[in-house]
């Protein structure tokens, strides 16, 4: 049932509102306020889905009201209400973040039309919040056990905020998948997530590619061009092996946490950028500091939420989910029907040393997709996923 909320100083007007909303939708619950402050008090105690909220009041006028409301509850539409002299008032209202504005004496029609519209609105807004914080399928993060369960949960208390997140695990654990689940449940999903593998980069060409460049900062820089960080603006950038990157880097990157400003090579201009970091490495990046190879002031910038993703022999438990998801996929790519495994396969790749993990678990099934029976037997299993 819709939640309404009447903020109206003049009770006449105020039971007149309630009376046309009660009378003519029984669906809806209407609560009442004679003020902003006892208004704004039950926006933040309660979830409405629709504010009605005069703006010529004592001790809290309209304005201050709706500035108040969407700083606690921006998603909850607020209809104003203009007497004659308020009308260049309740426009500027719509500026601030008003749905819209209804004039006194309210006409009925009018009314009830705009609160019809505005609820409906409310419910797009929340069916879009949800799927924005449903994950893409491609990264999906299969696994029933404790440990999947527990990272799970960390992730849905930190996706929201912009808190660093440091990704720990071995190779093959998937921990690239964490990352992916925080931007894609984050309030920055429509912005870009741009990836960096640390490892993969040359040291010389580290800060070029993290920062930009400008035309002439080294022999080959023959244009200015962007670099990660500003591409990632407005989203995440997630810095993967970052155990890898050179201390010199590790240096630039840490002005960048501090005061969320980058300079491109080869140029003294500060660029402002808004970017979530979350990192990963498989390396113990304590052990690195003890001997000189990682910035201990970058790790606790970093590590403000510490994520450690299992190795896969710790979470066996999860194999036959991961097994009956990694064979679906399979089969779609390769355009054949889905095979089955027989419950001593299962067992079987559950008893065997997983020392590559989730990656080395897929690799295996798509072997034994092609190369097993129409149903992998436990004889396929031992044939085909030797080491």
């Amino acid at each position: 049932m819709p939640k309404i909320l009447v903020i109206e100083d003049e009770s006449a007007i105020r039971r007149v509102l309630v009376k046309i909303l009660t009378e003519e939708n029984d669906k809806y619950q209407v609560d009442e306020a004679e003020d902003g402050v006892i208004g704004i008090d039950k926006i933040k105690k309660e979830d409405y889905d629709l504010v009605l909220c005069d703006i010529k009041m004592p001790k809290m006028d309209g304005v201050e009201v709706l500035e108040a409301a969407k700083k606690v509850k921006p998603e909850t539409p607020i209809v104003m209400i203009s007497g004659h002299g308020d009308l260049d008032t309740a426009v500027n209202t719509m500026r601030l973040g008003a749905f819209d504005y209804i004039s006194k004496p309210p006409d009925l029609n009018r009314l009830l039309n705009t609160v019809r519209i505005a609820l409906d609105r409310k419910e797009l807004v929340v069916e879009n919040k949800m799927l924005k914080k449903k994950v893409s399928k491609n990264y999906e993060m299969i696994g029933e056990s404790k440990a999947i369960a527990h990272i799970k949960d960390i992730i849905e208390k930190v996706a929201a905020t912009d808190a660093r997140v440091l990704i720990t695990g071995p190779n093959g654990t998937g921990k690239e998948l964490v990352a992916h689940w925080l931007h894609e449940k984050s309030e920055r999903s429509q912005g870009p997530m741009v990836e960096v593998n640390c490892a993969a980069i040359p040291s010389e060409l580290i800060e070029s590619e993290l920062f930009g460049h400008v035309k002439g900062a080294f022999t080959s820089a023959v244009k200015d061009r962007e670099g990660k960080f500003e591409a990632a603006n407005g989203g995440t950038i997630f810095l993967d092996e970052i155990g890898d990157m050179s201390l010199s880097a590790q240096a630039k990157v840490l002005r960048a946490l501090q005061e969320n400003k980058i300079q491109r090579v080869g140029n003294d201009k500060d660029i402002k950028v808004d970017v979530r970091v979350v990192a990963a490495t498989n390396k113990n990046l304590k052990k690195e500091i003890e001997e000189g190879r990682f910035r201990e002031d970058l790790y606790h910038r970093l590590a403000v939420i510490l994520v450690q993703v299992p190795p896969l022999n710790d979470r066996r438990e999860d194999i036959p989910l991961l097994v009956d998801f990694f064979t679906d996929k399979i089969s779609e790519e390769h355009g054949t029907a889905k095979k089955t495994f027989s419950a001593k396969a299962i067992k079987l790749l559950q008893d065997y040393d997983w020392t590559g993990n989730i990656r080395e678990l897929r690799n295996v099934v798509e072997r034994l997709i092609i190369l097993g029976g129409k149903e992998v037997s436990e004889d396929d299993v031992k044939l085909f996923a030797s080491k």
